[in-house]
């Protein structure tokens, strides 16, 4: 009966001090609206924020896109040197080995506060189910009906990511273009992966992996 006991006020402990994966930590630098780096058990990690996309500000193969500095500026404003805690919700990293996270900023949802202001789209769910994903819908939606932010351009925000005037659909890209093969296969990825693969990037054997020269 002791050893029953015991175990239950072990496992009362482990929720309270957070086990379910949640952790706390100092937001050093924000990469983008979506991306930021954090001192994670003494050393420098990149964090991608879960369930939301924000228009592209640093990618290597895009313009900035509308409303990506907004969305840049705000996650500055909230996060940076600010103290966090993360909360984890599937797989832990993504193929870039960042880690996947939600991140909570002084009680609140900041993932979430992105799609409220009408600065991120809700996408890439890497391994659903997932614990918030109704509650982001629905801030996703109400963003949406007032016409804020990235939804306030028509045919702006689509299922693969954001669309522009001078957006890289526009512009055929081949293995040329890229400096690494790692910035090649984001691009691809980006942009539809096998399933659209506009720039034909993946070649004739189409197996999921391009510009190989670049390997």
């Amino acid at each position: 009966m002791g050893k029953v006991f015991s175990v239950a006020i072990v496992i009362i402990l482990c929720l309270l001090s957070g086990c379910s994966g949640s952790n706390t930590t100092i937001v050093t630098e924000v990469v983008d609206g979506d991306t930021i780096r954090i001192k994670h058990n003494g050393e420098e990690e990149s964090v991608r924020l879960l369930l939301v996309d924000t228009p592209e500000t640093k990618h290597p193969s895009l313009p900035v896109q509308p409303f990506g500095k907004e969305a840049s500026e705000f996650a500055t404003k909230e996060l940076k040197g600010e103290e966090v805690e993360m909360e984890y919700d599937g797989p832990k990293r993504d193929k870039y080995d960042r880690l996947l996270a939600y991140i909570w900023v002084d009680g609140e949802l900041f993932n979430e506060q992105l799609l409220e202001e009408g600065l991120a789209r809700y996408a890439y769910e890497y391994d659903p189910p997932y614990e918030y994903t109704e509650r982001l819908k629905e801030s996703e939606a109400d963003a949406k009906e007032k016409g804020i932010g990235i939804w306030s351009k028509d045919g702006y925000v689509a299922e693969e990511g954001f669309r522009s005037d001078n957006s890289s659909s526009t512009n055929d890209k081949d293995c040329s273009d890229f400096a690494t093969h790692k910035e090649a296969q984001q691009f691809f990825e980006e942009e539809g992966g096998p399933a659209k693969d506009p720039h034909n990037l993946d070649g004739n054997d189409k197996d999921g992996i391009v510009c190989e020269s670049l390997q």
